[in-house]
């Protein structure tokens, strides 16, 4: 069973460590260099009020961190990350943070369960409560496949074709037609954006090709 050692900072920043085993004293001495001469905590918890990452996203930091510690020859930490004293009042991004009441053990496990497939009778309906910006065609695409099926879509296919087809991977508006005071343009508004790499492709190996350009 993994285990988690807290590193306190003389900013009383504190350090939680991940590892599968417990360190040789050298490694302690090393970590303790790496955290900016930080004393370690020999307590399974500590209590008080901190702000850390939410427990479902290993920060770059701690990628950085971690490997760090390979490159110090310290093997098997499996995660660090840092947690800063939390004052009364005090607010923190809930996207990125997370409020602690306590450091304990469990900090890092995600317990979650994967939400209960839905099946979606009013794809219409369904599009306007979800914010997916489905047009009027594709709510009448996806019911005519619903009925093709014989059964209502799943919320992950009608989710995942709103995504598919969204204008930031189809560029459906980008390469429609463009007509400006009534007269079609020889050229989409996305073909006009390549015509300047055409025209002065420099050092541009390829350019708006499977999503990737190379100099």
């Amino acid at each position: 069973m993994d285990m988690i050692f807290f590193f306190e900072s003389p900013q009383k920043v504190v350090y939680a460590v991940q590892t599968p085993q417990p360190f040789a004293q050298e490694d302690i001495q090393k970590l303790k260099w790496l955290f900016g001469e930080a004393t370690q905590i020999n307590q399974a918890s500590l209590s008080g009020k901190f702000a850390g990452p939410r427990k479902e996203m290993i920060t770059p930091w701690s990628t950085n961190a971690v490997e760090i510690t390979v490159n110090m020859g310290i093997l098997g930490i499996q995660r660090i990350e840092e947690f800063f004293p939390l004052k009364e009042g005090e607010e923190i991004d809930p996207m990125l943070q997370k409020a602690y009441e306590g450091l304990t053990q469990d900090i890092f496990e995600i317990d979650l369960e994967p939400a209960p497939i839905q099946a979606v009778n009013d794809i219409a309906a369904y599009n306007k409560k979800e914010g997916l910006a489905l047009s009027e065609e594709e709510v009448a695409y996806l019911d005519n496949v619903s009925k093709q099926l014989e059964r209502p879509l799943t919320d992950s296919e009608v989710f995942g074709f709103s995504q598919v087809n969204s204008e930031h991977c189809r560029h459906k508006i980008f390469n429609g037609t463009f007509i400006i005071d009534g007269e079609e343009k020889p050229k989409t508004l996305f073909q006009l954006i390549k015509e300047t790499s055409k025209q002065h492709p420099n050092r541009i190996v390829s350019a708006y090709k499977d999503n990737v350009a190379f100099i």
